[in-house]
């Protein structure tokens, strides 16, 4: 298993949560917490573009300004590598990523469908010739036939990409497909020199299961977050993956991870804060449909469920 890194997305996928309203103490202690945990990369939110989205509207890791990246990790004197994600159509590149030798930033995530992977090539190869590692993270190929993602994943091979990922946007994917879809991630990106890495969504309670399938099927890069805080039904659990690789001689720490969920994560629940698993997103991953009309139900308080099962039908 060498070769295994764990790369944390707490603050940013689950700022879609709270609309990245994190307190500073909250985001110190995280990135102490992943330091001691054993985590080799932390995402630290979004490089989102101010021309799109009012910044009143959302706290300060939707843009992840360096000035904010700073107050809280100084020059990041760990060996823990930062990354923020930068969304194709969301993200203004030759304005918002700075040269990396004027950054505490190591790589930069660029996420994107199929049908903008051009886009997506286009900045890759921009933040590359600033000095970053990159990823291209290719979103809801649950929708995508074969050939497409096919055709995806050899454009990305003749990249400069470091990372491909395999991403489960909608929590839709068993573990056999996990692990048909790593093999054929890995056949393309591995003859080019690129690593895969998986980021999955715990709609079926899935998540733990299909990152473990993707890791022995390929991918090196594993996604969690704290607590499986994140949009919806949240993601593979840092906790949960962290202690099976611990079992595995992967060295890494579970303790860190567990004082931080009993200092932070309740107080985040007690202040209403609502991630996880729950029968509305299990509804919309099993008919491979987007979690925002689950998210809507769930956020009116409504418990028929059998009428939202009949209204996916719709």
């Amino acid at each position: 298993m060498s070769g295994l890194k764990i790369l944390d997305c707490t603050l940013r996928d689950g700022g879609l949560t709270n609309n990245f309203f994190f307190e500073d103490s909250f985001v110190k202690d995280l990135y102490r917490t992943n330091v001691e945990a054993g985590v080799a990369y932390m995402e630290m939110g979004y490089r989102a573009s101010k021309d799109l989205f009012k910044e009143s509207d959302f706290g300060k890791w939707k843009f992840c300004d360096e000035e904010a990246l700073r107050e809280i990790v100084g020059e990041n004197p760990t060996g823990m590598k930062l990354s923020v994600m930068a969304d194709v159509g969301r993200t203004n590149y030759e304005r918002d990523i700075l040269p990396k030798k004027e950054s505490v930033l190591d790589m930069i995530r660029i996420a994107t469908y199929s049908r903008t992977i051009d886009e997506a090539i286009d900045a890759v190869e921009f933040c590359h010739s600033l000095g970053y590692e990159t990823t291209v993270n290719i979103m809801a190929i649950s929708n995508d036939d074969p050939k497409t993602v096919a055709r995806a994943l050899e454009k990305l091979a003749a990249s400069s990409v470091d990372v491909i990922y395999l991403v489960d946007s909608f929590g839709s994917f068993y573990p056999h497909q996990a692990a048909a879809l790593a093999r054929q991630y890995v056949d393309i990106a591995f003859p080019a020199g690129k690593q895969v890495g998986i980021h999955a969504h715990n709609n079926q309670q899935l998540a733990f299961a299909n990152t473990i399938e993707g890791m022995r099927n390929g991918a090196s890069m594993l996604d969690v977050t704290v607590n499986g805080l994140g949009r919806g039904a949240g993601n593979c659990s840092a906790e949960l993956l962290v202690g099976y690789l611990m079992g595995q001689g992967v060295s890494c720490r579970e303790e860190p991870l567990i004082r931080f969920i009993e200092k932070h994560m309740l107080a985040l629940k007690e202040a209403g804060v609502v991630w996880g698993y729950d029968i509305p997103y299990l509804l919309t991953g099993q008919r491979n449909q987007h979690p925002s009309k689950a998210i809507e139900f769930i956020r009116e308080c409504r418990t028929q469920y059998t009428d939202f099962l009949r209204e996916l039908a719709l």
